[in-house]
């Protein structure tokens, strides 16, 4: 499944009209006209199918890397900028900028934009319309660094080995009122939340924010990078392989059979919609996770043996990287999961049960409603141009002894298979019911359980990028 660099070529917009209050897409069958009045309530206009992938938000993608022949003299420049160290995590943001997953931004998010995306989720732009953008990408400094840059408008951004990294321009400092973004971005300021802990508690009481020269494409060297498409290397695959429909499944997990069959599901609804050509984005989060979540080298070693296996078909799915940090803000997070799939040419985006959501750090139960986050996709301002497609439940059928669609009617036939039980037996090296995972998928995750020792502290390390 190795990957390969594209150039970037304009593509038509690809829209399907909507009613104000949804944009939910049904699963019945189409005509073969392409054109349709939808048998439900909640849409009120006809849907148009065209052909072309989904222009990018703000008309066109965001490209934030220096030109090569420019590159030495950036270097020479920053050397006499004052300077400010990036975490792992502010690289991560530095390459979602970079290659455009964030576009219409062009850098870390100055305070009119903060304040912009903690209040209301989305940007204006300068014609008036709004793009969404729910969770804020901003840079935070300390009191002795804020000093250091003193009336600079520029400063040079290196990384832990002192590599630089991006020239930010045209700066702005303002103060990071962290209580009211953990509040506002989580619903809630309970200890515990992971990426604030990592992220946000220790980090500067200042933001700053500018625009972004970024010295060269950001690389891990982990042997993932053949993974790590932008959004103008994803269009360009999409095109090559004549898409007429793009649909992306987010996941930080191993893929289970009750997934694929969500995703071949998904497919199968889309033709039926009059598409020739759906494509799968396949898209792994690969930016920070907690620490008890699988790393992204097992995970995408188990997506490898999905596709060999045959439960995926490889010549309708394309696997790649997104670059986020993962911040599990439920229903405000999964907003900024689907706008970045619009940069990348989808322009169907498939949700679940409690996307971006996690157990309430404190109390026994899960911190958002589990049926909040689709909810808000189908509200949510900046996104009316993708099509939410939820999905049905999938549980293991005991009669049929695979995956399939739950059947309220017989319940009693169903086994539901949580994430903790998951873990448990591929912890224990016991075997999940047949047909629940393709068996080379099954065997990464147990090899990764069996490579943990009790020194590990279940503490995963994550790429750093080089």
């Amino acid at each position: 499944m190795a990957s390969t660099i594209f150039i970037q070529t304009p593509f038509q917009s690809k829209s399907l009209n909507k009613s104000l209050n949804t944009h939910f897409v049904p699963s019945f069958k189409l005509p073969v006209s392409l054109s349709f009045k939808p048998r439900t309530a909640a849409f009120s206009k006809r849907v148009h199918i065209r052909a072309g992938l989904i222009e990018p938000d703000g008309g066109k993608l965001v490209d934030l890397h220096v030109l090569e022949p420019e590159r030495e003299l950036k270097k020479r420049e920053a050397a006499s900028l004052p300077k400010v160290k990036l975490t792992p995590i502010d690289v991560q943001w530095v390459h979602v900028l970079s290659e455009g997953w964030a576009s219409p931004l062009t850098g870390f998010m100055r305070e009119s934009e903060f304040l912009q995306t903690l209040h209301f989720n989305s940007l204006r732009l300068d014609d008036g319309s709004f793009v969404n953008m729910s969770v804020p990408i901003v840079l935070a400094i300390d009191d002795l660094q804020k000093a250091s840059i003193g009336e600079s408008d520029r400063v040079a951004l290196l990384d832990s080995d002192d590599k630089l990294i991006a020239i930010l321009t045209d700066i702005e400092i303002y103060k990071h009122p962290k209580e009211e973004r953990i509040a506002r971005s989580w619903g809630t300021t309970a200890p515990g939340l992971p990426y604030v802990e990592e992220t946000i508690t220790n980090a500067g009481n200042w933001l700053i924010g500018g625009d972004l020269e970024v010295i060269a494409p950001i690389k891990y060297n982990d042997g993932l990078d053949r993974f790590r498409l932008s959004p103008v290397e994803l269009r360009k695959e999409f095109e090559r392989r004549n898409a007429d429909a793009v649909f992306a499944f987010q996941l930080r997990n191993p893929v289970h059979n009750g997934h694929a069959l969500l995703m071949t599901d998904t497919r199968r609804r889309l033709l039926e919609m009059g598409y020739k050509n759906p494509i799968l984005l396949l898209h792994p989060l690969g930016g920070y996770t907690k620490a008890d979540d699988v790393p992204l080298s097992w995970r995408m070693k188990q997506h490898e043996k999905v596709l060999e296996d045959g439960v995926l078909d490889p010549e309708t799915t394309v696997v790649s990287i997104f670059p986020s940090p993962m911040h599990y803000a439920g229903p405000t997070e999964v907003q900024w999961h689907a706008k970045a799939r619009i940069n990348a040419g989808a322009n169907f985006y498939i949700v679940g049960r409690d996307p971006a959501g996690m157990g309430h750090p404190v109390e026994k139960r899960d911190l958002y409603d589990a049926d909040h986050g689709k909810k808000v996709l189908s509200m949510a301002p900046g996104l009316e141009r993708l099509n939410i497609l939820p999905f049905r439940v999938a549980a293991y059928d005991k009669t049929q002894g695979k995956m399939a669609f739950f059947d309220p009617s017989r319940a009693q036939d169903f086994l539901f298979i949580s994430g903790t039980k998951m873990r448990t037996l591929a912890k224990n090296k016991e075997n999940p019911p047949a047909g629940f995972m393709c068996p080379g998928g099954w065997e990464v995750l147990v090899e990764y359980y069996a490579s943990l020792t009790p020194s590990d502290n279940d503490r995963i390390p994550q790429p750093v990028a080089a």
